[in-house]
């Protein structure tokens, strides 16, 4: 990470590493007072604090530093935005009204405070905020956009795609702009003019490497892929590629050789779709005639008969996993219920990092169901979040030391009556495998699962639990008990 800091910078980096946060603080406000009208030192290692997960470390520095310069605004902003990031919303908003209070017409401030308050679901507060500064520098498309997405945040999606609209009027080819619209679209169910604006990912950082002109185009009568080799790649989350591999068998059925280069995780479950050819994971690229990465898949479908793709069920798991699970579940008698409460919170990526602490919940928000007579809880949880089963006082079985990757889990969820899950790829599996799916989702949901609505298009057997209010989990676990209730009275 040094390469993008000054060598100034790279000691003070080097001694936060080292633990030696007074000094660190010391060396930053000595190189803040140099510049003293640029962002401060420490604000620029943000990013860096961001991808070693120690964000922590760097709060501890500046605190340290606002102790040694207490007139110095752009630490106060500083530890507001690390606050955000970590989900200490009430000292944010404390400390990034203060910084305005000094500097009342500082905008990167006002753009944190509006970001603090949508963490924190107040988007009218937000918008309002946001409102006035697109009045004062109108030709500000991030402004714009950052109105539009205030917008769908808060449930008018329609507002929203007017404000990304005239955002673009002005600024036509900012990709940013373009990617945010289309995910409106998606979230409005528009969902063929929106798969053909999310192609402008690919002017952003972080998304396919292959050439341009071999992407797979639009599907039409007249493209013939018999024999053509089609590389289908991984390029954002597990939740993407299970949802997705539902195009493969539509891919096959037109003649086409499919290979997908993927994830070690994804390979036993992704080499039973209909229709793979081979899976590879790692090594160099193979060859291919066009490759496609999984998102970009609806957009070439969205003119075809099969816009939707193969029809559920598309994943399926393996006859022998399943056996050996079915032998030893086989004295379970009770409704066999898979729970999964928090997702991956991956904080190398701010945006996924925040977006998990909105979708994710602590298991302890699920004891209601664990008073439900005649079922059995099986824990589906993965990483961190499943310690919490160590400390817990109920009643759930955990085999998850036996599963190694999606193949594995897809034979025990075969296995099991009914999944009930945050936001997760195991959401998209259960999906994916016609399982009966309870989504316990978050009150601003994800464009993949829409606005407004109980079920999904992607997964007929999926029903959508939403909070109804911000943070607020209570409400969501009373309703997937009165429908675990419901389907326990039916077995009878």
């Amino acid at each position: 990470m040094s390469s993008a800091h000054s060598p100034n910078q790279d000691a003070i980096r080097r001694q936060i590493e080292a633990r030696s946060f007074e000094d660190a603080a010391r060396a930053a406000v000595a190189l803040g007072e140099t510049s003293p009208l640029a962002p401060h030192p420490l604000q620029d290692l943000l990013a860096w604090a961001a991808s070693r997960n120690c964000r922590e470390d760097l709060l501890e520095t500046a605190q340290r530093a606002e102790a040694l310069a207490p007139n110095d605004p752009r630490l106060l902003e500083l530890r507001a935005d690390i606050l955000l990031q970590i989900g200490r919303l009430e000292e944010a908003e404390n400390a990034i009204r203060e910084a305005l209070r000094r500097r009342p017409a500082h905008n990167a401030s006002r753009n944190l405070l509006a970001a603090i308050l949508a963490q924190a679901c107040r988007f009218s507060e937000a918008f309002e905020i946001l409102r006035a500064l697109d009045e004062e520098f109108p030709n500000n498309p991030a402004t714009r956009s950052n109105l539009a997405y205030m917008k769908m945040a808060a449930g008018d999606v329609q507002e929203a795609l007017t404000l990304y609209r005239q955002a673009i009027v002005t600024h036509p080819d900012n990709p940013r702009i373009r990617l945010n619209y289309s995910i409106a679209l998606l979230k409005a169910g528009q969902f063929q003019q929106g798969w053909a604006e999310h192609e402008w990912r690919f002017g952003l950082p972080g998304h396919t490497s292959l050439p341009q002109d071999r992407l797979l185009p639009n599907l039409t009568a007249n493209l013939d892929l018999n024999g053509k080799h089609i590389l289908v790649t991984q390029e954002e989350g597990l939740g993407d590629t299970l949802m997705y591999l539902r195009y493969i068998p539509c891919l096959a059925a037109r003649g086409a050789i499919v290979r997908v280069w993927g994830a070690d995780i994804m390979a036993s479950l992704t080499a039973r779709v209909e229709g793979v050819s081979t899976v590879q994971v790692g090594g160099n690229t193979p060859y291919y005639d066009y490759h496609c990465p999984f998102i970009s898949l609806p957009r070439a479908f969205a003119a075809t008969a099969t816009p939707m793709g193969a029809p559920v069920p598309y994943l399926s798991a393996d006859p022998t996993l399943s056996a050996q699970w079915a032998a030893r579940l086989r004295d379970d008698h009770a409704l066999r219920i898979g729970i999964v409460w928090a997702g991956a919170p991956r904080p190398e990526n701010t945006d996924a990092y925040m977006i998990d602490q909105r979708r994710s919940m602590p298991l302890a928000c699920l004891a209601a169901l664990t008073k439900i007579e005649n079922i059995r809880l099986y824990s589906l949880q993965l990483g961190e979040a499943a310690q919490q089963l160590n400390e817990a006082p109920y009643d759930i079985v955990n085999v998850m030391n036996d599963i190694h990757d999606m193949g594995d889990t897809a034979a025990l969820i075969d296995n099991l009556d009914v999944v009930v899950s945050v936001d997760t790829s195991v959401a998209h599996l259960a999906g994916g495998m016609g399982k009966p799916v309870l989504l316990m989702d978050r009150i601003n949901p994800c464009w993949r699962w829409m606005q407004a609505r109980h079920d999904s298009p992607w997964y007929p057997n999926l029903r959508i639990i939403r909070q109804t209010r911000a943070w607020e989990w209570s409400d969501v676990v009373k309703n997937v008990a009165r429908e675990l209730q419901r389907r326990v009275e039916e077995r009878r």
